[in-house]
């Protein structure tokens, strides 16, 4: 009698131990977010390339991540133009790659490149129309990413474009929506 006690003890307690493990997860995203209570609906403009030189899918790939936010973060309804809150005039104003860290030379080799930065800077409007003490533009963001300078970077450029485009649109909903 004593084993089967003992064994529906085990039973009981490694439920409970799985259950507090499966509860306890930790939750990424934006969170304290402020919106006004009659805000219905939001619209996110294209974004529009003035860097001299970009990724051709990048304004596409940076305006999706953007809905992409404010659909699964806001209960508002997406719209294309002219919603109560509004992200306009978005321009990629600078996309670049530079030398970010040079390697020590080996002999009479020059020195040379150990990391490269890709960096994208963007500048945005938005629009508050509830509330236009909430309005910023021209608003600049830039984010980067570093990579090794063996490889180049059409080798890189997706992952790096996933990463920066994610930090701009956390930037860009953390500036609107938790006035920071």
């Amino acid at each position: 009698m004593a084993l089967k006690n003992k064994r529906f003890i085990s039973v009981i307690v490694g439920f409970l131990l799985i259950s507090i493990f499966y509860s306890c997860k930790v939750n990424y995203g934006f969170k304290g977010i402020t919106i006004p209570p009659n805000a219905k609906t939001i619209s996110v403009a294209t974004f529009q390339n003035q860097a001299n030189l970009t990724a051709p899918v990048e304004p596409q790939l940076l305006s999706q991540k953007l809905r992409d936010a404010v659909s699964t973060q806001t209960n508002l309804g997406l719209l294309k133009q002219g919603g109560d809150l509004r992200f306009e005039e978005c321009r990629i104003t600078n996309y670049i790659t530079a030398p970010q860290s040079i390697a020590a030379s080996s002999g009479t080799a020059p020195d040379q490149a150990a990391l490269n930065r890709l960096t994208v800077t963007i500048k945005i409007n938005f629009v508050n129309k509830l509330d236009e003490t909430k309005n910023f533009t021209d608003k600049e963001f830039s984010r980067y990413y570093d990579y090794p300078s063996a490889q180049n970077l059409t080798q890189v450029e997706p992952a790096a474009l996933d990463q920066i485009n994610r930090q701009l649109t956390e930037d860009i909903f953390n500036a609107a929506f938790n006035n920071w």
